[in-house]
């Protein structure tokens, strides 16, 4: 597999959000893990995130971002983006799964 040309960080106190560096001009980002999965046919491991403080309310439109990953151990984890049109189908598919199933809630 190709090497990601992003690597994030995993704050050491916090398993649900992720710290993305900005390549161009070197600021830190913090972002929250929306979800997580995996998915067993491909073997591939997928997170979705915002940025940190968005969504807090009913009302906010919150801008969503996925990837697959791998977990290259400690705190780093390398991102890759989503390339095919079936990879996208089935992120959102989960997402929009684990949507309905918490509105029902």
């Amino acid at each position: 597999m190709a090497d990601s040309d992003l690597k994030i960080r995993k704050p050491a106190e916090d398993d649900n959000r992720i710290i993305i560096p900005d390549q161009e001009t070197g600021d830190e980002h913090l972002f929250e893990k929306v979800l997580e999965f995996d998915n067993p046919q491909t073997g591939h491991s997928y997170v979705l995130i915002a940025p940190e403080g968005t969504g807090e309310s009913d009302e906010d439109e919150v801008e969503v971002h996925a990837f697959r990953y791998e977990d290259t151990g400690g705190e780093d984890l390398s991102l890759f983006p989503i390339e095919t049109e079936e990879e996208w189908d089935m992120v959102q598919e989960v997402f929009n799964t684990i949507q309905d199933l918490d509105e029902d809630q």
